[in-house]
């Protein structure tokens, strides 16, 4: 059986819908992963600044405003200059120290 001119027009036709059917399903899951990385991006922004937020309520509550009438409430007195202590950390062996 050799192919006349309107089965090759049926087979170019039915490839050509194949390998468009292909390129639609493709941009259709393109545009899908495209809003989930958008979300993904909000979602991001939204916990930053929620992160932000509270890191700077631990170092309000941290702070000697907040602190000092929490220690004389409960009969406590302020440290003096001779009761404090710093400790010096030095940076390299610090950073070495904590597990990743």
């Amino acid at each position: 059986m050799t192919l006349r001119g309107r089965h090759w027009l049926v087979l170019w036709l039915m490839l050509f819908l194949g390998v468009a059917a292909a390129v639609v399903t493709r941009q259709r899951e393109a545009l899908l992963v495209a809003q989930q990385l958008s979300g993904l991006k909000d979602r991001k922004t939204e916990l930053l600044g929620a992160r932000a937020d509270l890191e700077r309520q631990i170092k309000l509550a941290g702070s000697r405003a907040v602190l000092v009438p929490k220690m004389e409430k409960a009969g406590l007195h302020r440290p003096t200059d001779a009761e404090n202590t710093y400790l010096k950390v030095d940076s390299l062996t610090a950073g070495s120290a904590r597990p990743r």
